[in-house]
């Protein structure tokens, strides 16, 4: 999808389906809408007294021109209270516009740029929201059938405009850049565990690092064995697909110091282990490498956008099946970090590889540390599947990280990490146990990362419940969501344009 402006009028633009917005408090067409309605001999007007368009948000009407203008057919979206608009609106409207112009086969699009002289909307943000939304309404992951129907692609969106400024075209590479890297998450997670297995994981994060000139390697079983990666080689020994410790860096100073580190997990199927789960929907544990997919999807949009900021991304990456190799319930491992653990429960086996990405990343560098993992069951319980769970050993980090979620339209929440919590993962024959019991189980796993990450500022962000989803909306479809990468690139461009400093 392309996505220019133009500066046509709307009398002269030949797109397949023109795009407006109305807002619910306003009673009469406003700016390019009213030009349209003159066109139309009073038509939109018409339709508002009526009531056919009210503006109440999601709201479509579609109208046909009837050879009145070029463009056959006329989409208006309703926007809501103008008050209450902002560029999460702008994205979700977008979505809406590419989603009706799918429907109506529509290859080009001539669109308003939603909010662009709204009082408390910086153009920026309406153009990379606008370019976001389109993009990710505009994903469709195609399967693996026989017998493949041609999906139809909007082909073309012309963005209507009196002025052109570098803010404006800036937003839509911002936008884009967003938008194209969650998609490539969503491509991750939604392949098949057959066919995405660590091997074919590290291909991809090579891929990405080759395009954009960032350094890459990729550690493969004898060299975790030197570097002692205990937790990865332990949860993986069960499979014979082999494991491997991913690694990017994206050099965005000259000097290597304050180092962003990105810690995905990357279990590219997990069955439980000897500790096996039930049958029932165990085909979408194919998932269970959501976290290393949305730090390969942030690269991607990092590698488009180039922030002035270091960042080293480490995605261990294995499967986690039960065999006669397999590592059980009551063997100590120890780590790369030199503390052991006591495994438990086979199934809680994302912490374990986690440790051992945690402890590389801080050897590579990591000045701050954000893991991202579908680590837990019980964030289910206490979040759904709307908000990510948020852990810290830092309440600045999280601060600056919770802004940049919420300018990327991600919704998180902070749960705690008090010291009494950790009397659960204490043993008595290691120093750690991998699980704390049932109660507090998203904070118990959190803080036996923290055990890893020691005194360097650190985020956990728990995407179980986020990662995935049975539910439709307009920028989101069924299946992989490619949660928290517009996040952790937003991250990473507020650290290269405000700097960063360790702790």
């Amino acid at each position: 999808m392309k996505i220019e402006f133009t500066n046509l009028d709307v009398a002269k633009i030949k797109a397949d389906l023109l795009v407006f917005g109305h807002y619910f408090d306003e009673k009469k067409p406003q700016g390019k809408l009213a030009e349209l309605d003159q066109l139309l001999d009073g038509a939109i007007s018409e339709l508002i007294q009526q009531g056919d368009i009210t503006g109440k948000e999601k709201e479509t009407v579609l109208i046909h021109t009837f050879g009145k203008i070029p463009a056959p057919k006329v989409l208006v979206i309703g926007l809501g209270n103008y008050d209450r608009f902002d560029q999460d609106k702008v994205r979700e409207v977008a979505a809406i516009a590419v989603k009706q112009g799918i429907k109506v086969k529509a290859k080009q699009i001539a669109s308003v740029p939603f909010g662009i002289h709204h009082t408390h909307i910086h153009e920026h943000h309406v153009t990379h929201s606008f370019a976001e939304g389109a993009l990710l309404a505009s994903y469709h992951f195609e399967g693996y059938g026989s017998k493949k129907e041609e999906q139809f692609q909007v082909e073309l969106i012309q963005l209507m405009a009196d002025h052109v400024s570098d803010e404006l075209v800036y937003g839509i590479e911002c936008g884009t850049a967003y938008g194209l890297g969650t998609n490539l998450a969503r491509d991750l997670v939604n392949t098949p565990g057959n066919l995405m297995t660590p091997a074919k994981m590290a291909e991809k994060a090579v891929e990405i690092a080759r395009r954009y000139g960032m350094e890459y390697e990729v550690l493969g079983k004898e060299e975790l064995e030197r570097l002692e990666m205990g937790g990865l080689l332990a949860v993986s020994q069960g499979s014979d697909q082999p494991p491997k410790m991913i690694m990017i860096k994206y050099r965005g100073k000259e000097q290597w110091d304050d180092v962003l580190g990105f810690v995905g997990k990357g279990i590219t199927f997990d069955s439980g282990g000897i500790s096996l789960k039930p049958s029932a929907n165990m085909d979408e544990m194919k998932t269970d490498m959501a976290g290393g997919a949305a730090v390969l999807g942030a690269m991607e949009a990092i590698g488009r956008l180039r922030p002035k900021v270091n960042i080293v991304a480490v995605i261990p990456s294995c499967e986690n099946m039960p065999s006669g190799k397999a590592y059980k319930p009551g063997d100590v491992i120890r780590t790369m970090s030199g503390k052991t653990v006591e495994v438990l429960n086979t199934d809680a086996e994302g912490r374990l590889i986690l440790a051992d990405g945690i402890t590389y990343a801080k050897k590579l560098g990591a000045t701050r540390i954000i893991d991202i993992a579908t680590l837990t069951g019980a964030i289910l319980v206490s979040l759904g599947t709307i908000t990510t769970g948020a852990f810290t050993n830092d309440s600045s980090f999280l601060d600056d990280f919770q802004k940049a979620a919420k300018k990327a339209g991600e919704k998180i929440w902070q749960l705690p990490t008090f010291d009494e919590y950790k009397e659960q993962i204490k043993s008595q024959i290691a120093d750690l146990k991998n699980t704390g019991g049932r109660d507090a189980g998203s904070i118990t796993a959190a803080l036996f990362l923290a055990a890893f990450a020691e005194d360097t500022p650190w985020i956990h962000l728990d995407i179980a419940g986020t990662a995935y989803t049975s539910k439709e909306s307009p920028t989101t479809p069924k299946g992989a969501t490619g949660v928290m990468v517009r996040s952790l690139v937003q991250i990473a461009k507020h650290y290269g344009k405000h700097g960063m400093k360790s702790k």
